[in-house]
């Protein structure tokens, strides 16, 4: 089995989906002529054939499963309106929650964070609505780029942290699923890709130079800009906007909720990713299919 992933857009996790398809690549499903131009990653890791042609998961892929189902199983309620975040350990999580609705015939409204997300709900035949219609959510399910001891995530790794900010702060409860590898004591330990920063383009070149210079000044480290693949170019947000990665200095003792105000007060940054005090549940899941639970209120 060859997993492939079709990119619809340079916001790679937010606009994205996966495709099995047989060594027969006529198989792979049309997609409409007008959308954007593609990009096809192939993900060899995230599943092997075993001897007798059952697909067994990867230990990492394991893992998410593992949180998501686990989550899903403990959260999930009849009438729930619930946000759908973005990654690829959502992927595990609507699955189980698609399961739920059919075999316990639930009554679930579905918010997506973002495109990824929106083909998710279509796909599982899921009922979507969104913040217009349903101003609070009881439950929002998400994944994580990292996830300290006191419950502060950074997220934003595919691109989709505003979307997935807003729904989280419409939640009476946020629930982070992840393996066990987001897990960390202080924020940098594993993730070292810095924090996202979704900005405001134009003036393209001078506005990003500018917000670059001022967070260094104000907060340290160093700006990336995040580029594309396979194009030249910022990679773009499904708002428009272009990503930054700030990577901040590890050697510092942040106090993160007054970064995230820091942050979002220059002038030209639209969203961080840091989510700091929103935290109620964080679901490790392991290789070997078990999960830990960390409350955080």
């Amino acid at each position: 089995m060859i997993c492939l992933k079709i990119l619809l857009s340079s916001s790679f996790h937010c606009r994205s989906q996966l495709v099995s398809l047989s060594r027969n690549t006529s198989a792979i499903p049309s997609i409409n002529k007008s959308s954007q131009r593609r990009h096809i990653l192939i993900c060899l890791n995230m599943s092997t054939s075993t001897a007798n042609g059952s697909v067994a998961l990867s230990p990492k892929e394991a893992g998410k499963k593992a949180a998501a189902v686990a989550a899903v199983d403990n959260y999930l309620q009849d009438g729930m309106c619930v946000g759908i975040g973005s990654g690829t350990t959502i992927i595990y999580a609507v699955e189980k929650v698609a399961e739920k609705v059919r075999k316990e015939n639930l009554k679930i409204k579905c918010v997506p964070t973002g495109f990824q997300a929106k083909e998710l709900i279509r796909k599982h035949h899921l009922t979507p609505t969104d913040l217009s219609e349903s101003t609070f959510l009881d439950v929002t399910f998400d994944g994580a780029d990292e996830v300290d001891e006191k419950g502060t995530v950074i997220k934003g790794g595919g691109g989709c942290h505003t979307q997935e900010k807003i729904i989280a702060a419409a939640s009476k409860k946020l629930v982070i699923i992840c393996d066990d590898s987001k897990k960390s004591t202080r924020l940098g330990d594993n993730w070292k890709k810095g924090i996202p920063l979704e900005v405001i383009p134009a003036p393209l070149q001078s506005g990003v130079e500018w917000v670059s210079k001022e967070i260094v000044k104000q907060l340290g480290g160093k700006l990336v800009p995040r580029q594309g693949t396979g194009k030249m170019g910022y990679v773009i947000t499904d708002n428009g906007n272009v990503l930054l990665d700030w990577i901040f200095d590890q050697e510092r003792d942040y106090d993160w909720q007054s970064v995230e105000v820091t942050l979002n007060m220059i002038p030209g940054v639209v969203e961080n990713g840091l989510f700091v005090g929103r935290t109620t549940e964080v679901f490790f899941g392991s290789s070997d299919g078990s999960c830990t639970r960390v409350k955080f209120h």
